[in-house]
C-alpha cells in the first residue's frame, strides 16, 4: 500500500510531460515552432490516456491487499521495472520472433519401370527351323470422339423491381367556421326585449361556413415485384475418349531355310526396376514467440536534445529514411521515418527507443 501514493504520482506525472516542448525552440521560426507545439500536444494525449488507464488500475488494486500485493509483486504491468532517475519509458510493440531451419520432405514417391531384355540368337548351320515363332506387345492406340453438352453459365436469379406509389388529386370542403347563433337588433311582438336597454334582439342563426381545398392522395403505395431472369446455357464441343489405349499380342510365325539358322538362346524377357523415392530440404519458419507489449526506456523531454535529434534525422536520411529537414524537431516525418526503420530492423515499435540509436551507431 505505501507504493500506491509513488505510482499515482508518476502515472500523474506523465500527463505534464508535453508542457514545454517548446521552451528551446528558436523564436524566428516559427514553423518549426509549430510543428514542435503540434508533437508535444499529441504526446500529450498520449500519456493522458496512459495515464487513466493506470490510474484504473491503481484503483482496482486498492479494493483489496492481496490484489495489490499481486499487482506490485508481477512486475512489468504497471511501472517499468529497474528505472532510474533521468530515464523514460513507454510500452512499445515488440515484434514475433521466428527461428528459421529446414525440413527434409519427400519430393517424389517410390516407383517402378518395366525394361525389355531382347531375346539372344545364335547360328547354326541347318537345313531347318531358321527363326522360332515369337510373339511382340502392340499397342493399339486410344481412340476420341466429340460430345456436345450444356452447362449452365449463369444460374436462374430473382430481381426484385420496385414500383413506385401513384397518387391522384381529390377535392375536399374543410369547415372554416361552424354554424353559430347570435343576437341582433329586431322587430315585432315576439321578439325579446332587452331589459337594460330597452331594445328588441333577435336571436338568429348563422350557417356554417367551408372552403374547397385540393390536395394529392396516395392512390397505389409503392411495392415491389420479383422478376425471375431464368439460368443461361451455354453448349460447349468437348472431346473425350471412347476406347482407352490397349495392347496386342502379335504372333511372329516360324521361319524355314536350308541354310544357316539362327536359334533362340535366350528368350525374350522383362524386369522391373525401382526407382527410390527422392527428398528434397525445405526452408521453414518457426514462431519462437508472440508479439508483445514491452516497457522499454525511450527519449522523452527529459533526456532529449535538439542536438540529438538532429544527430538521429542524419543517419536516418543516410540509411534511406526520409526523416525530413535535419532541425533537431523530432516532427511527425521523423517519427514515421523512425517507425518505418523499427519494422524493417525487427525492433519494438510505437515509440523513438534507445534500441533504435544504438542500431544507427548515434550517440546520446
Amino acid at each position: 500500500m505505501k507504493k500506491l501514493p509513488l505510482a499515482l504520482a508518476i502515472a500523474s506525472s506523465l500527463t505534464l510531460l508535453g508542457g514545454c516542448a517548446t521552451q528551446n525552440a528558436s523564436t524566428s521560426d516559427s514553423a518549426a515552432l509549430q510543428a514542435e507545439l503540434d508533437a508535444a500536444r499529441a504526446e500529450a494525449a498520449r500519456k493522458e490516456a496512459e495515464a487513466a488507464q493506470l490510474r484504473e488500475q491503481l484503483a482496482n488494486a486498492q479494493s483489496s491487499s492481496t490484489t495489490t500485493q499481486t499487482v506490485y509483486t508481477g512486475g512489468g504491468d504497471l511501472l517499468p521495472p529497474n528505472a532510474k532517475p533521468g530515464e523514460c519509458y513507454s510500452r512499445v510493440l515488440v515484434p514475433a520472433q521466428y527461428e528459421s531451419g529446414e525440413e527434409t520432405v519427400l519430393a517424389r514417391a517410390a516407383s517402378s519401370r518395366i525394361e525389355v531384355i531382347p531375346a539372344e540368337y545364335g547360328m547354326v548351320e541347318e537345313t531347318i527351323l531358321v527363326q522360332e515363332e515369337s510373339t511382340k506387345l502392340e499397342v493399339i492406340p486410344a481412340t476420341y470422339k466429340t460430345v456436345t453438352e450444356e452447362i449452365m453459365v449463369e444460374p436462374e436469379k430473382t430481381i426484385i423491381r420496385e414500383i413506385p406509389a401513384e397518387y391522384e388529386t381529390v377535392t375536399e370542403q374543410i369547415l372554416v367556421r361552424p354554424a353559430y347563433t347570435t343576437w341582433k337588433k329586431g322587430r315585432g311582438p315576439i321578439e325579446k326585449i332587452d331589459e337594460s336597454t330597452g331594445e328588441i334582439m333577435c336571436l338568429v342563426e348563422v350557417p356554417a361556413e367551408y372552403t374547397t381545398v385540393t390536395k394529392t392522395v396516395v392512390k397505389s403505395a409503392a411495392r415491389t415485384v420479383e422478376d425471375v431472369i431464368p439460368a443461361q446455357y451455354k453448349t460447349v464441343t468437348r472431346t473425350v475418349v471412347d476406347q482407352p489405349a490397349s495392347t496386342q499380342t502379335v504372333t511372329i510365325p516360324a521361319k524355314y531355310d536350308t541354310v544357316s539358322v539362327r536359334k533362340l538362346v535366350k528368350p525374350a524377357e522383362t524386369r522391373e526396376i525401382s526407382i527410390p523415392e527422392e527428398y528434397k530440404t525445405v526452408a521453414t519458419r518457426k514462431l519462437i514467440t508472440d508479439s508483445r507489449l514491452e516497457w522499454r526506456e525511450i527519449l522523452c523531454e527529459t533526456n532529449t536534445t535538439p542536438g540529438l535529434i538532429s544527430r538521429l534525422q542524419r543517419a536516418l536520411n543516410d540509411e534511406g529514411y526520409n526523416a525530413g529537414t535535419v532541425d533537431g524537431v523530432l516532427g511527425q516525418s521523423t517519427m514515421d521515418a523512425v517507425i518505418r526503420y523499427q519494422k524493417d530492423n525487427n525492433l519494438a515499435s510505437g515509440q523513438l527507443t534507445l534500441a533504435v540509436l544504438d542500431k544507427l551507431g548515434v550517440s546520446q
